[in-house]
């Protein structure tokens, strides 16, 4: 049984619903969570079928560093956009990954 401080719930800004994508996904301690960081925990949760999420990704490193989930703004928010956006597209299985780059190639920008 995982004690109380190690559980994924026990981590601001995780509760119970992402817990449960987390648990889904392989990762089912905070502990395990932290050594993973936010990238990697986040391409778990893709490859487990979680659906793409700009806000879940950003509240996993926002929760990773202690920090209350709406406190990621301006240039640190577009700079972890750059990266969900390049986590999606290793996702090549996803129909949005590859309308993305669609988008992309005809010059009308990303899709939000």
């Amino acid at each position: 049984m995982t004690s109380p401080d190690d559980r994924l719930t026990a981590i601001r800004n995780i509760g119970p619903a992402q817990a449960a994508e987390l648990t889904r996904a392989g990762i089912t301690t905070a502990s395990q969570l932290r050594d993973l960081g936010a990238d990697q925990a986040y391409r778990r949760l893709l490859a487990a079928g979680t659906r793409p999420h700009f806000i879940m990704y950003y509240v996993l490193h926002m929760a990773l560093q202690g920090r209350p989930w709406n406190d990621c703004k301006g240039e640190e928010k577009d700079a972890l956009r750059v990266q969900f956006d390049a986590i999606k597209a290793e996702n090549t299985g996803s129909n949005d990954a590859a309308m993305e780059q669609v988008l992309n190639r005809i010059g009308v920008g990303l899709r939000r």
